[in-house]
């Protein structure tokens, strides 16, 4: 007899105690849900993920303190099987980059029909991505109209990928084998070719522009 499938196992990561209380209720009635730990920030999600073992987590994007888009770059770098899917009230093109960007394999709005949030939710946890209808038409137009801008090199993309995956420039030096000063000239060189003010916003350009 084939034993049952394990439910999957959901962190939830939401500030407001009465959205939580939604979430829970909502996951809480799917059989094949379980919503196995809850945090009120990104900080104390970290530290619950040192405990708990969890396959999703639902991220709002407007935590206090660390924002739900740095919280996915950390679980990203110290529990790379989270599937991550991240929930905001915002229909916002540089808030689904950002996200994106930061490793969520899902992007969904808060709603009150709660199908989209399910589907997200088990999509993430099959290793798929998933896109909100309403602001699906952020990526496509990203791609259908990318930014013009000088072509990186091979070695300028390598240091950008790097950066996108949230490594600070002392280990993209180590990767790569070359010096902290020669990373900061490749990130500058960066910035300017894709008009970007700082490092986060050089991923999210180069991602909507399919750079990486």
């Amino acid at each position: 007899m084939k034993a049952p499938t394990p439910p999957i196992r959901v962190l939830l990561v939401e500030d407001h105690a009465f959205t939580r209380d939604g979430l829970r209720a909502t996951l809480g009635l799917e059989p094949d849900l379980r919503v196995v730990a809850e945090a009120r920030s990104g900080e104390e999600a970290l530290e619950l993920l040192a405990r708990v073992p969890v396959d999703v987590a639902v991220l709002d994007i407007g935590l206090p303190g660390m924002d739900g888009v740095r919280a996915a770059a950390e679980i990203k770098r110290g529990w790379p099987q989270v599937r991550i899917v991240m929930l905001t009230a915002h229909d916002l093109r540089d808030e689904v980059f950002a996200a994106l960007a930061s490793g969520a394999e899902a992007y969904c709005l808060k709603r009150e029909t709660p199908e989209l949030l399910l589907l997200a939710v088990r999509a993430a946890a099959a290793g798929s991505a998933y896109l909100d209808p309403r602001i699906a038409h952020h990526v496509l137009g990203g791609v259908r109209a990318p930014d013009s801008a000088p072509p990186l090199t091979p070695r300028e993309t390598e240091v950008l990928r790097l950066i996108a995956d949230g490594h600070p420039n002392r280990e993209i030096a180590a990767r790569l084998g070359i010096s902290v000063s020669t990373v900061k000239l490749h990130v500058q060189d960066v910035l300017v070719k894709l008009r970007a003010a700082d490092r986060t916003q050089a991923a999210v350009k180069a991602l909507r522009q399919g750079l990486l």
